[in-house]
Formats: structure tokens, C-alpha cells, sequence
């Protein structure tokens, strides 16, 4: 067995590194996220003129090219230091770029692809109802009705994060009530953000601060045919088959903010002293480093093995599910043990500590909760399905 990467993904993965430290050093991110409310456009910028906005977009249609694996890489590199700014890539290329690629027609994608590649054109996603979490189809309530030329949408969304600031939400919405089950009936839209009779207001929230979640309330809103991704009430069968992708990026996002904890941490433990002595030689902090360090290879190896699997078009979905709920554990876990290590420091604003527990600690609620993972993972196995 080879656990290796092979030549091509070692220098972009080291292009990717030496990128990070020059344009997106931890500091200047962390100076990013306390601006509340304040859509970083800066970084946005960085990735736009790097051309990374390109990545994972076929080349025909303006991209760089690059499957699972070198995007998983990609996110593992920016997230050391930017830990959930990275979002501000990872959402346009999930939530935009794939669904276009995989469900648009070829209009659509020469349409939207290329504007994508180019950094011009940004999505959010709209799937989460009000009191719905996990449960999207059981609380769907946004209903789609044919018009003439097109389609009207009523309902509300939540945590659609970057709604504000995106140029088109990915939603779902119910566009037909009569159905033997529920998985039917439902259909995918690509909706300008600048659409009448659609508000879009941002909540507070613990984490990745600067990038707001946002609520979006539809009274009849039109969406002319052309925007309608994939057939009628068949959204809920092709949005799934991307779950998998979805759950290693987000694991590849943990994964680099465990990065960014161990080297803070070590970095900490060989300057500080206490009681006449560094800090580092303490047994305590020394296993929670190890500890660190522990969690850090177990989600390296899950992780990527994953994404190996999903390039090589190999069933994962246990694969991902195990890997959605261990690495964000321990992305949680790690940054907590950080913040012990660095004391009162670590609590500090002026330190990055915090800033990974925070942002971490969403991903162990979404896409999907742990413990719905968990449940499917039990069910994999071969136990009733408890949900």
C-alpha cells in the first residue's frame, strides 16, 4: 500500500504552502475575522489573483482542473491559517462550481462557469428551514409554483452563510406537494441574490464572524425557467450524491485548523517560561501535544484515504461519515487542549486559539450533526434506521 501523494500533488500542495505564508499569514487573518459583519474582500481578492477561484472548474470552461483530492488539499493548506475564512472559497466552489458542473445543462455552465473561474461570480447555499437542522426535507416549507416563464418561491431559509454578499443562492425549495415520498417533489434553483420581494438579513453567531450567516425570506419570488438546475423534483437524489464531497471538505478544513493548533502550540511551548523553565518541559503539556499530534495523523489518514476513494469513484459513503465526525472532534478537541497549553493567552483575542475552537465547533453541528452521522454509521452496519 502507498499512503503517499505522487509529484504533481506534492507541488501544488507546496506551491499551496509557501502561497499561504506570503498572502495569508495568521495574523492578517485573524485581524479579518473581528471585523464582525465585514465581508472579507481582501482575502476574496488574494484568491481571485492566484487564480484559485478556478480550481476544481474544468478547463474548457476557464478552470485549473483538480479533483476531490487536490481541492481537500487546497482547503487543508488555507485553513492553518485562515481555519473558517476558508469558507469564503469553499462555499462558491461547493455550493456553485459543483452544482453547476454536475447538474447544469451545457448553457448553464458556459454561462456560469467561466465567471466562476474568474472569481466574478460568488453563491451561497439555501437549504436549512427555520426549526429544521438536519432535517431538511421534514421541515421544508419553501414551495415552488410554476408560472409561465418560470417559477415562484415562498419561504424562508436559515444559515445560508454569505447570502448577503453572493451573487446567486443555490436553493431548494418543494415543487410538488403530491408525492408518495418525500425525497420527491423537490427541485434545485440558481437564485439571483438581487431578486425582488427576497430579504436577506445577517444573525450573530460564535464563530467565522466575518463571513455572515443569514436568514433569506421569499414572498413569491420569480426564477425564470433557465435557472431551474437539473429536472423538476429530482434535486433531493442528485444534491445527496454530492454529500460525500461536501463532508471532505469540511474534514479537510478541520484537518488544517488541527495544523494551525499543533505549530501555535509548539511554537508557545519553546518560549514561555514558568516556574524558571520553558514551559515545553512540562510532562502535562508535552502529552498534550503528543495528544495533538495523535488526532492530528489519525484525520490525515482518514481524510485523504476518503478523498482517494471519492476521486477513484469508489463507494465512501461510512468512509465519510467516520471521517465528518472524527476529524471534527478532534479539530474541536485540539484547539481546546491549545488553549490550555497557551493559558490565559489562549483565551486572548490576540491569539489564534480561539479562533480555531470557534470555527471548528460548527463543523461538529453541520453540514450534518455527529450525531446523525453516527446514526448513519449504525445503519451502514446493518441496525434499523433511527431517524
Amino acid at each position: 500500500m502507498d499512503f503517499s501523494f505522487d509529484d504533481e500533488t506534492l507541488m501544488f500542495r507546496d506551491s499551496i504552502r509557501r502561497w499561504v505564508e506570503q498572502e495569508m499569514p495568521k495574523d492578517w487573518c485573524r485581524k479579518l475575522e473581528r471585523r464582525e459583519h465585514v465581508y472579507p474582500t481582501e482575502l476574496w481578492a488574494k484568491f481571485v489573483d492566484a487564480g484559485y477561484t478556478g480550481l476544481g472548474i474544468e478547463e474548457e470552461y476557464g478552470g485549473l482542473g483538480g479533483d476531490i483530492l487536490m481541492q481537500a488539499v487546497f482547503v487543508r493548506e488555507i485553513a492553518r491559517t485562515a481555519a473558517g475564512l476558508g469558507w469564503i472559497w469553499g462555499i462558491t466552489a461547493f455550493s456553485g462550481t459543483r452544482a453547476i458542473a454536475l447538474h447544469g445543462t451545457e448553457e448553464q455552465k458556459r454561462r456560469f462557469l467561466p465567471e466562476m473561474a474568474a472569481g466574478r461570480l460568488r453563491t451561497a447555499m439555501a437549504f436549512t428551514e427555520p426549526g429544521g437542522g438536519t432535517d431538511v426535507l421534514g421541515a421544508m416549507r419553501t414551495i415552488a409554483e410554476k408560472v409561465p416563464g418560470g417559477w415562484e418561491l415562498s419561504g424562508e431559509k436559515i444559515w445560508s452563510t454569505t447570502a448577503d454578499t453572493a451573487d446567486y443562492l443555490l436553493l431548494l425549495a418543494r415543487s410538488d406537494r403530491n408525492v408518495r415520498k418525500r425525497t420527491d417533489g423537490v427541485s434545485l434553483f440558481f437564485v439571483p441574490r438581487t431578486s425582488e420581494r427576497m430579504t436577506i438579513t445577517a444573525l450573530d453567531k460564535l464563530g467565522m464572524r466575518a463571513l455572515n450567516s443569514c436568514s433569506v425570506h421569499l414572498d413569491k419570488v420569480f426564477v425564470p425557467d433557465e435557472l431551474l438546475l437539473g429536472e423538476p423534483g429530482k434535486a433531493w437524489k442528485d444534491t445527496t450524491s454530492t454529500l460525500n464531497s461536501e463532508r471532505i471538505m469540511n474534514s479537510a478544513m478541520c484537518l488544517g485548523m488541527i495544523d494551525g493548533v499543533l505549530e501555535d502550540a509548539i511554537s508557545y511551548m519553546k518560549q514561555r517560561k514558568a516556574f524558571g523553565k520553558l514551559i515545553g518541559e512540562f510532562q502535562a503539556l508535552q502529552h498534550y501535544v503528543a495528544e495533538i499530534a495523535m488526532m492530528q495523523r489519525q484525520s490525515e489518514l482518514l481524510m485523504f484515504s476518503t478523498a482517494w476513494l471519492q476521486a477513484n469513484g469508489k463507494p465512501c459513503a461510512q468512509e465519510a461519515a467516520m471521517m465528518k465526525a472524527l476529524v471534527s472532534e478532534y479539530a474541536v478537541k485540539s484547539a481546546d487542549l491549545g488553549i490550555s497549553i497557551l493559558g490565559g493567552m489562549g483565551y486572548s483575542a490576540d491569539t489564534d486559539m480561539q479562533r480555531y475552537w470557534r470555527d471548528a465547533r460548527l463543523l461538529m453541528i453541520g453540514p450534518i450533526s455527529n450525531e446523525m452521522a453516527r446514526n448513519m454509521i449504525a445503519e451502514g452496519l446493518g441496525l434499523p434506521r433511527s431517524f
